[in-house]
């Protein structure tokens, strides 16, 4: 699978050696065996895969300075905005956030702009695939805005938005920045609770 970020392609696959297993390519890249699945739907059976084959790596690269600036200033004006009204700050979940970043590179990688994705389900279904727990969950997306307060404007001025950011149900937030080879950025914000 390739990615590109700020213009730089990243091939983040791994081709399966003999004797290799699921669990320990997942050990060997430092990942769990349940994040491997999840960015592997195409295996169906774990205990078997086949030298030669392709998978996934999901080890995400190093987000740019810029990009990771931009996710940390959409989390510093949600708790501004939620302890203005004397609600509790987020916490921020960095699993949560690694999950937000993959959701929106995958808007890019496979061009759509959806709650609902092609390739990892709904919002919910796609944290169980990344073995994230929560008792409940909401999810805004956003593209095309190029600061984090012109996609929180966005966000505060539309209910169903404003209300997410601001339900006292959630506790964790996890928030993710992609950018296209245009530089068009994609917004993906999840709240949870658990």
């Amino acid at each position: 699978m390739k990615f590109k970020v700020n213009g730089k392609e990243y091939i983040m696959t791994y081709i399966v050696k003999p004797n290799d297993t699921l669990w320990k390519i997942a050990k060997d890249h430092n990942i769990s065996l349940n994040e491997l699945l999840a960015l592997n739907p195409q295996i169906t059976n774990p205990s078997l895969i086949f030298p030669g084959q392709t998978i996934n790596i999901p080890s995400i690269i190093s987000e740019p300075s810029e990009i990771k600036a931009l996710e940390q200033e959409v989390i510093r004006l949600v708790n501004e905005e939620r302890t203005r009204i004397g609600r509790k700050a987020l916490t921020e979940n960095d699993k949560l956030s690694n999950v937000a970043r993959i959701k929106s590179q995958d808007f890019i990688n496979n061009n759509y702009f959806s709650h609902n994705s092609p390739t990892y389900g709904s919002p919910s279904e796609m944290l169980r695939r990344f073995n994230i727990p929560f008792t409940a969950i909401a999810e805004n997306i956003g593209q095309g805005q190029q600061s984090a307060r012109e996609v929180m404007n966005d966000w505060m001025n539309s209910t169903m938005h404003r209300n997410n950011i601001l339900n006292s149900t959630y506790n964790q937030i996890g928030v993710g920045v992609a950018r296209d080879e245009n530089g068009r950025l994609y917004w993906t914000q999840i709240f949870i609770s658990n």
